[in-house]
């Protein structure tokens, strides 16, 4: 029997270390990145903004020991690890990306959206517009103002209640599939509305709002 409770014996956690500069990524960008930076000026005439060359080379130092690490010590058995800085960037890094998107995605779920029906809206723009919001990111705050208050009056009135507050959570993305500039806007909102004075939420009257409903959506919103 002991042999048994042996065999089946959770097996004791184990830090692996992760090495990013033995990946594909790292190598090609550790490689080619300078050739890039220097390929990008003869172009356009222009250097690329601080802020790209620094997200590069804080990807290049991300998860290296040589560039820094915290030397963890248990307490119990005196074992020791490793544990090298990482970028926290925001741009391509898989893993501070990966580790951000799941920490965001379980905060959003456990702390902040009730459990009511979700839609995601996701709205693009035209390239001006992408230009635009590029070399004025400021003016992205008042355009998500407007297009959460188009959605909230549509919710109203769909729903059939004189007043009425949904909610929203949307996460700006500024490139597209092929790294190119490509700013539009992901977002989550409540898929109805709550009454003013009343703690219960008001159920939506249709669940996939029809083509011509759209229409006059977008053209409120594009006036607007």
């Amino acid at each position: 029997m002991a042999e048994a409770a042996q065999s089946v014996a959770p097996r004791p956690l184990h830090y692996q270390r992760r090495r990013p500069e033995e990946g594909v990524l790292y190598q090609l960008v550790q490689e080619y990145v300078e050739a890039f930076f220097a390929e990008v000026q003869a172009r356009t005439g222009s250097a690329l903004p601080k802020f790209v060359r620094d997200e590069f080379d804080r990807y290049l130092e991300c998860g290296v020991l040589a560039c820094g690490f915290l030397r963890l010590r248990c307490g119990a058995c005196g074992h020791e690890k490793l544990v090298a800085f990482s970028c926290k960037g925001r741009g391509f890094c898989p893993s501070c990306g990966g580790r951000r998107m799941a920490e965001t995605a379980a905060y959003l779920v456990d702390e902040v959206i009730p459990e009511v029906p979700v839609r995601q809206w996701v709205l693009s723009f035209p390239i001006s517009l992408r230009l635009l919001f590029a070399a004025y990111p400021e003016l992205l705050t008042p355009t998500l103002a407007i297009v959460h208050r188009e959605i909230r009056r549509f919710l109203v009135h769909k729903t059939g209640v004189t007043r009425g507050q949904t909610g929203a959570v949307t996460l700006v993305q500024r490139f597209g599939s092929a790294a190119n500039l490509n700013i539009h806007l992901h977002g989550l909102v409540l898929d109805g509305v709550y009454q003013s004075g009343s703690t219960t939420r008001s159920s939506t009257l249709q669940t996939r709002p029809r083509r011509k409903n759209w229409t006059r959506f977008c053209s409120a919103s594009s006036v607007r």
